[in-house]
């Protein structure tokens, strides 16, 4: 079937709530994917940080497949091997402690880590939630309701909770917010969503101190920036500001559906037998696919591989010089080139037309968030194209 009768197809058949894709991919192999018309690309995207081991990865394969013929699935209602192993591994990549809950995505995980938290608000008397301006939780209720982000928040509320909103990355806001009252903080360790925007040196620890002085809950969203993304297992690691409760998804399974509540110390223990649930949650695909991220991510050194190519991405950016341009942000294989103006989209078809997939995030910023396999010579090659891109762009817009 063509791309563009399988476009067609799309649009009849789908809620318009994506729009219609520009591509229709057929195939991927390592970083690099083919569309429906045999064309090349280089997925700079890695369904937005999905993708950590890119496309075909044979370690994924052979564990998804060895899976699927032997259980593909139980319920709840019956425990397995991969789900075990995994909770295990996890505790271990964090120091041991930590109980953990399955679910199929990160707005999933972030709905048990809210449920975490409103039990133990009530447990204690505490009465509101504390989240960020422009911060992404997740669009299921729950998750809506912590999301900063009063385009895709305001059209489905009023929310049942009270979360009151602070400037990301003002530690004095956030301490301004933050009293005897408050159940839980919730807080990325970079804003993913409004543009892979990283906080002032230190924003996590004083978020750590805060909770600590009042005995609100902390909560690190880390969805998009776990699990080798930044260059180290978990983003907080950064600033060894070890949250209450984590939350886990995307890159975890390599591109198969999970996510991770993990709560750590007393919280562990705040949920009784019937007080949530999944009947996907941990399923045994996803949970050997997530075993064999972990151990590929380990065995091919592939942390110190987001964080020395991220840093080939950032200064190759850096070094360049032109109108539409401002600058790059981010950490390891989470970037975002900044833009001048509301051009994104513009380098974005650009850079597509280039043979580069990159994703307009923010109307001034692009959004590349590779498989963590990306080599040197990849980074390169699309930070030598990109000055190309960025006049094509400017040329489109102007004529």
């Amino acid at each position: 079937m063509s791309g563009e009768e399988l476009r067609k197809r799309f649009e009849t058949a789908f809620m318009p709530n994506y729009g219609v894709p520009p591509v229709v991919l057929a195939r991927g192999e390592g970083c690099r994917v083919w569309d429906a018309g045999g064309r090349e690309y280089l997925d700079l995207i890695a369904g937005i940080a999905v993708s950590s081991l890119g496309h075909g990865h044979p370690a994924l394969v052979e564990a998804v497949s060895a899976q699927v013929a032997t259980l593909a699935h139980t319920s709840n209602l019956f425990l397995h091997e991969p789900e075990v192993l995994l909770a295990e591994r996890l505790r271990e990549l964090l120091g041991g402690d930590g109980r953990v809950f399955f679910a199929n995505s990160g707005t999933e995980a972030n709905e048990c880590a809210l449920k975490l938290a409103i039990k133990y608000g009530g447990q204690n008397g505490r009465t509101y939630f504390v989240a960020a301006e422009n911060g992404f939780h997740g669009r299921t209720m729950g998750a809506l309701s912590l999301t900063g982000k009063a385009s895709i928040r305001e059209p489905f509320g009023p929310f049942a909770l009270d979360v009151r909103f602070v400037p990301y990355g003002d530690a004095a806001a956030l301490e301004a917010a933050v009293d005897e009252n408050c159940a839980a903080v919730f807080l990325e360790p970079a804003q993913g969503e409004a543009g892979v925007v990283p906080p002032p040196e230190g924003y996590f620890t004083a978020a750590r101190e805060i909770c600590d002085a009042t005995g609100a809950l902390f909560v690190a969203d880390e969805i998009q920036s776990a699990i080798g993304r930044t260059g180290t297992w978990f983003a907080f690691q950064h600033e060894n500001a070890k949250p209450d409760i984590l939350s886990l998804a995307k890159g975890l399974g390599g591109g198969l559906p999970i996510g991770a509540c993990i709560a750590f110390g007393p919280h562990g223990d705040l949920f009784a037998k019937g007080d949530h649930g999944s009947t996907f949650g941990g399923n045994p695909v996803s949970a050997a696919a997530a075993l064999a991220v972990l151990d590929t991510i380990e065995a091919d050194g592939l942390l110190a591989n987001a964080a020395a190519v991220g840093e080939i991405l950032a200064e190759g950016l850096d070094g360049i010089d032109h109108p539409l341009l401002a600058g790059v942000r981010g950490r390891g294989l989470w970037r975002a080139a900044v833009l001048t103006g509301p051009h994104a989209a513009a380098v974005e078809t650009a850079a597509r037309a280039a043979g580069f997939l990159v994703n307009a995030l923010q109307p001034d910023a692009l959004r590349i968030a590779p498989p963590l396999v990306l080599t040197a010579e990849q980074a390169r090659s699309f930070t030598g194209a990109f000055p190309a891109i960025l006049d094509a762009a400017q040329n489109g817009r102007e004529g």
